[in-house]
């Protein structure tokens, strides 16, 4: 094997992380695959290395931490994202030994790590910060797929296979142990209405916030090899318009981050095709500085497609297919 394997993807860029903006390196890394695996609108779990024994895994995942070390110079990013198919705290997905590759490879930075609830631990937290923690001010966040504060929904659109009482114990341990929380929510999963999924997000947003430092809106796109591409190839599923994300986010009472991946795309959050553009660069900006008027200010010019969207708000009806594409 090569010394060093490119992961899945790494880039630079900025987040705004505790009020702050920090620049950021993100990275995915080619992992065990996620052992959960039943998401019906996860894609990444398609992606999974498939070696044949725990050894080769290890050995292949500290390439990738390898080649992040030799391409970016340690003094180009303050924030660091790790992300795999999974749960970066999953044993079996990401061994110990290379868990420990991250935080040397990280130490002294900020980090980002996304888990399910079930693999946050006590243990785990004091192993990760034991040699990353170097007196930074936050230096661990733990990111959760929460997706809704509804058992119901996320239960039945999702199949997330655990509830929001699991989300708030996975949060009391990360507190008692000095780490903060990032909450994942997902706008329009399957089988709500664009009304629906709106005032779900609107109520999940209220209902997670005293139990989350940052919350982070996603708006749900289409994946391939997914349960919910087969949906959507029937024309019985359309992902969020990007005026029902605008408006969550100017009504919310805290501040929401948000990265409209795939806006303007079929597959991902659209509008009409001509306002996407000005609305997803608003929505990015909003993310950084927190800055409702750079939202109000595109919200206000609006476009012909807005009354689409209103109308689609009065007439879509539960359990029925979407009225547009």
């Amino acid at each position: 094997m090569s010394a060093s394997i490119k992961p899945l993807a790494s880039w630079k860029g900025q987040d705004r992380y505790f009020c702050e903006v920090m620049s950021s390196l993100t990275c995915i890394f080619l992992s065990g695959g996620c052992s959960w695996n039943r998401c019906r609108m996860c894609g990444y779990k398609n992606d999974r290395n498939t070696c044949g024994s725990r050894k080769e895994l290890i050995e292949h995942m500290n390439a990738q931490i390898a080649w992040i070390s030799e391409n970016y110079a340690s003094d180009e990013y303050e924030l660091g994202k790790i992300f795999t198919s999974g749960s970066v705290l999953d044993p079996v997905e990401v061994p110990h030994e290379v868990l420990d590759s991250f935080k040397r490879l990280f130490a002294g930075k900020s980090v980002i790590i996304e888990s399910r609830v079930e693999y946050v631990t006590e243990d785990a937290l004091s192993r990760f910060l034991s040699t990353l923690d170097q007196g930074q001010l936050h230096p661990l966040t733990v990111a959760i797929g929460l997706e809704t504060t509804n058992d119901a929904v996320r239960d039945k659109s999702i199949n997330k296979g655990f509830s929001f009482e699991d989300f708030v114990h996975a949060a009391d341990i990360c507190y008692d142990a000095g780490v903060g929380v990032k909450a994942y929510l997902m706008m329009k999963p399957l089988f709500l209405t664009e009304q629906e999924a709106m005032a779900d997000m609107q109520n999940s947003i209220a209902e997670v916030a005293p139990y989350a430092d940052i919350v982070s809106m996603n708006l749900c796109t289409v994946q391939g090899r997914t349960e919910l591409e087969q949906y959507w190839h029937r024309g019985e599923f359309r992902p969020p318009y990007l005026w029902s994300a605008m408006k969550v986010l100017l009504n919310a009472d805290t501040a929401v981050t948000c990265d409209p991946i795939g806006g303007g795309f079929r597959r991902g959050p659209h509008n009409c095709g001509i306002c996407d553009k000005d609305i997803v660069a608003a929505i990015n900006e909003y993310s950084l500085n927190a800055d409702k008027s750079i939202l109000q200010a595109v919200w206000d010019v609006g476009c012909s497609c807005k009354k689409e969207w209103e109308y689609v708000l009065d007439n879509e009806t539960p359990w029925n297919m979407p009225l547009t594409d």
